[in-house]
């Protein structure tokens, strides 16, 4: 679904450029859901804009389905952390979510009844007519997925989407994105910053070093199903990989629980 070789990214050039990314090898299977995870400021935001072809990379090659990403790819859906600025105020929900399957060639009909589809899988069925300004945090992130939901990508990328709303309602929208997943078989990269978050809800933990950001390990995750807030996070397996991926993204290696 998705290889990257070497990707390495500078930003500026002379005595004040920041290398991002100093060479990020990754390779992510279809029907995965794979989360990245590293140090603050490390690069993640950059590689993840770097696949969504919203960033040229200066050195590096990122193959989507085979082919080079020169521009977003067609069958590929972003969720961003300020869901503030994803959605537009002046807007209604369901129209919100409607409006990248233009794209797709969809009529009127067609793209309100999909939005409204989307909308009751993520428990958001009476707020279609709502605008966004009107929902909660928790709703508008639920939107924002809804809105990617609807437009059935085969690769939907979500650069900490859950490091706005409270510990609740992240848990909630982790769940949720692990329905979706089993629903759609749709193929997930998750940037986050939370190790809990990406042992409970990955079939891989990826972590980065600090910048310029490589692939330190990656982590395989077996865990038990369906996963379940409590007695996922309580199982030895789940403490066992999450001290681990601590240790790594601290930069203190350690022996990995379970390597991919």
């Amino acid at each position: 679904m998705l290889e990257i070789h070497n990707l390495t990214h500078t930003y500026g050039t002379g005595p004040g450029a920041h290398e991002a990314l100093g060479g990020v090898d990754l390779k992510v299977a279809e029907g995965e859901l794979v989360c990245i995870v590293g140090p603050s400021g490390c690069g993640k935001s950059t590689l993840l804009r770097s696949i969504a072809g919203l960033l040229r990379p200066t050195g590096g090659e990122i193959l989507f389905q085979g082919d080079p990403v020169e521009r977003t790819p067609d069958n590929l859906a972003v969720v961003f952390q300020d869901y503030s600025r994803s959605l537009f105020p002046w807007m209604s929900v369901a129209d919100n979510v409607a409006l990248p399957l233009r794209r797709k060639g969809m009529d009127g009909r067609q793209r309100r009844q999909a939005a409204l589809d989307a909308l009751e899988q993520v428990d958001l069925a009476g707020a279609g007519g709502k605008y966004p300004w009107e929902l909660s945090g928790g709703m508008q992130q639920r939107a924002s997925i809804a809105r990617a939901i609807a437009y059935r990508p085969t690769l939907m990328l979500m650069d900490e989407p859950f490091g706005s709303v409270d510990a609740q309602t992240r848990e909630d929208l982790e769940d949720l994105v692990l329905r979706v997943r089993a629903k759609h078989g749709m193929t997930i990269l998750l940037i986050t910053h939370d190790i809990d978050e990406s042992v409970y809800v990955g079939d891989r933990v990826i972590v980065l070093s600090k910048a310029p950001a490589k692939v330190v390990s990656d982590l395989r995750v077996q865990l038990p199903g369906p996963r379940d807030q409590i007695t996922t996070r309580e199982h030895p397996g789940f403490v066992q990989l999450r001290a681990e991926v601590g240790r790594l993204v601290r930069g203190r290696q350690g022996q990995a629980a379970s390597t991919g």
